[in-house]
């Protein structure tokens, strides 16, 4: 589809990324296939000296993968994609494509627990050191968490699971100010209530396995190029874009690729390469299936968050409610200005009693399942300091948003009424 940024994101969700020619399938197709065939060697050198485009093994790229990623891209209104298997995988391919051995990455403190896990504890075994800084922190102490051997910084435009909304200008001055990109987790917000890139935002990572897929089915993740952040102004900080590649005859990604496509082909040609974690065909069909419907869903998804959030602040049985939409939520100035149209459909709330009580709460329920998992067509439940967030310590935890009494509410696309009679049976059950 030409000229995607002239559409509006209702219609790039059915229409771009793949556009079939004369009488090609209308629906995109599954290239099922591990490689692809040649007439000759040299047509296939070509490839590998990534002298033209095309296809000769799907652990790096395939057909499938790539129209999802175009239109993931155009959605974030970015320059080029890349789908992984996972959204913890695009989170690290996402770091280490500019990042390795000796390096720091400066991050918000309120994120995913397995990001946090992730970074940590597994990336800081590789020799790179991070800092985790709150989101909630002033200019002067941001700017204070930076270091010569930065390389980047990180956070989720709304944290799972303390619903932190990142303040994406603060960090994108500071992160530009000392010369490296920030990269924002666009997961729970979506294309559909925020584009990162427009806010100063150089790279956007998604778990697809969230709302873009929206029904439970495939696991995913992608990562986009915004396309504007110039990593030849800074060769010294950026030498795997800005010098020549030994390990793929010599290219140099700036140089041959432009600052629209740099990163994301190093991350495709060398990382892909050598990590394989590739999302099947399959599954990025399913995702492609899931985008289809996401601004239509993601309305739902937002009008019974809100509903829930609003009964939940005027619940006896509940201590505390966390939710953007909220006037009285301490980043409800925040969430007008980046999400007016609506966050997503997660509530995060304290359960009177504490852990003991909210984990009574949960076995409670009726309707909503418990899960790991969120942003589903389905309402699911957790209790993340029992759960994805069990690795850490109490101070750990308070760094993050999460406390032990958090619940972690996932609005699915069922009745409000119906959500709100389950919450309200549940909580009335607590001895």
């Amino acid at each position: 589809m030409e000229n995607n940024k002239n559409y509006k994101q209702d219609t790039l969700c059915i229409q771009a990324g793949y556009t079939p020619g004369n009488g090609e399938p209308r629906q995109m197709p599954i290239v099922q296939s591990t490689t692809f065939k040649y007439d000759t060697g040299e047509d296939m050198g070509k490839l590998f000296d990534l002298e033209t485009s095309g296809y000769f093994y799907t652990r790096l790229q395939n057909p499938t993968n790539d129209f999802v990623a175009a239109k993931i891209a155009a959605l974030e209104g970015g320059t080029a994609g890349m789908l992984t298997s996972s959204g913890q995988a695009a989170t690290f391919l996402s770091v280490f494509n500019v990042a390795g051995a000796g390096d720091h990455v400066v991050s918000s403190a309120a994120i995913y627990g397995g990001t946090y896990n992730l970074f940590a504890v597994t990336m800081k075994r590789m020799g790179i050191e991070f800092t985790f800084v709150d989101p909630d922190c002033s200019a002067e102490e941001l700017d204070a968490a930076f270091r010569p051997n930065t390389k980047a910084v990180f956070g989720e435009t709304i944290a799972n699971p303390a619903l932190t909304i990142l303040d994406i200008e603060k960090f994108a001055k500071a992160a530009h100010a000392h010369g490296v990109p920030l990269i924002v987790d666009n997961t729970f917000a979506t294309p559909i209530n925020c584009r990162p890139f427009e806010w100063g935002a150089d790279i956007v990572t998604h778990s697809t396995t969230k709302y873009l897929d929206g029904h439970g089915a495939a696991v995913g993740g992608c990562i986009v190029d915004s396309g504007k952040f110039d990593w030849a102004k800074y060769p010294e900080k950026f030498p795997g874009l800005c010098t020549p590649d030994e390990s793929y005859h010599g290219v140099t990604y700036t140089e041959r690729f432009g600052l629209e496509g740099a990163y994301i082909t190093k991350a495709t040609a060398q990382l892909m390469r050598d990590f394989g974690c590739i999302q099947s065909p399959q599954n990025a069909f399913l995702t492609n299936l899931g985008i289809e419907s996401l601004s239509v869903r993601m309305k739902r998804h937002c009008e019974n968050g809100q509903a829930v959030a609003e009964f939940l602040s005027a619940h006896p049985g509940v201590t505390w409610v966390k939710y953007c939409g909220l006037p009285g939520d301490k980043h409800y100035a925040l969430g007008q200005k980046y999400l007016p149209n609506g966050s997503c459909g997660v509530v995060s709330f304290g359960v009177k009693g504490g852990r003991k009580a909210a984990e009574e709460f949960m076995k409670n329920l009726k309707l909503a399942s418990i899960e790991t998992h969120v942003a589903d067509a389905r309402t699911c439940c957790l209790h993340p300091a029992s759960t994805t967030h069990r690795q850490m310590n109490d101070a750990e935890l308070k760094a993050a948003g999460v406390s032990p009494d958090l619940v972690r509410f996932s609005c699915g696309l069922e009745s409000a009424e119906d959500l709100i009679e389950d919450i309200a049976q549940a909580l009335a059950s607590i001895k």
